[in-house]
């Protein structure tokens, strides 16, 4: 599923971000990425989905060479996953439908399978009835369960989420992360960056930490390990 191999980054100011990273999910693995803020988490994230290239190594995600893949063949990457961010990034003056139909417009599915599916999606993460609302109208929670289900629309190989609970309430943040539990029994690999020392430690997941860009500690049912 993803391979990264000796992969570094080092950006354009000289900040070193990650640095001889190797790490190896399989497909099914649920993995936490954790670590103090500019550790390196949001780096190894982008990296996924092709946000920013490593400056060097190997990088394989979903049989993707995303290091020496052409411009045109990212789009095909990405449509194996799906990526989820703190800030939701909704479309302000689409509703909740149009939202999560636009992930699959963009691919051009047929009409009615989006209809389908966008209704399937709207009823794992409990909006079916909010379908017709604009994110204005919506509480941060649900707006969150928004960008979930427009990550899950087009059945991805692999959910990535940077921080999806950062902006939540405990109550709201457990909700998403029932949804991420649903998603990962039906074979999704999720891989998910957090601050969250709680759900963390309750979910005894496999833990991957990251200290000044390097790889500390990779657990299979780890916990958090760091002092909020």
């Amino acid at each position: 599923m993803i391979q990264m191999k000796d992969v570094s980054k080092v950006y354009e100011n000289g900040a070193v971000a990650l640095e001889h990273v190797n790490v190896s999910i399989e497909k099914g693995d649920f993995v936490f990425i954790v670590g103090a803020s500019g550790a390196g988490k949001s780096t190894f994230i982008r990296l996924l989905f092709r946000e920013v290239l490593p400056s060097g190594g190997a990088l394989t995600v979903n049989g993707h060479d995303v290091v020496h893949m052409a411009h045109r063949e990212v789009p095909y990457l990405r449509r194996g996953l799906g990526v989820i961010f703190q800030d939701y990034r909704l479309l302000p003056d689409k509703t909740v439908f149009e939202n999560v139909a636009f992930a699959m417009q963009v691919i051009e599915e047929p009409r009615r399978r989006i209809q389908h599916s966008v209704n399937a999606v709207l009823d794992i993460v409990g909006l079916r009835d909010k379908y017709k609302c604009f994110p204005s109208q919506l509480s941060g929670g649900e707006q969150q369960r928004v960008a979930v289900a427009r990550a899950i629309v087009n059945n991805p190989a692999i959910v990535i989420a940077d921080e999806p609970t950062g902006n939540l309430d405990p109550d709201t943040s457990w909700e998403i992360m029932d949804i991420f539990k649903r998603i990962n029994g039906g074979g999704t690999t999720i891989v998910m960056a957090t601050h969250d020392k709680q759900i963390v430690d309750a979910m005894k997941k496999r833990v991957i930490a990251i200290e000044d860009g390097h790889i500390v500690r990779d657990e299979v049912q780890g916990v958090y390990g760091y002092e909020n």
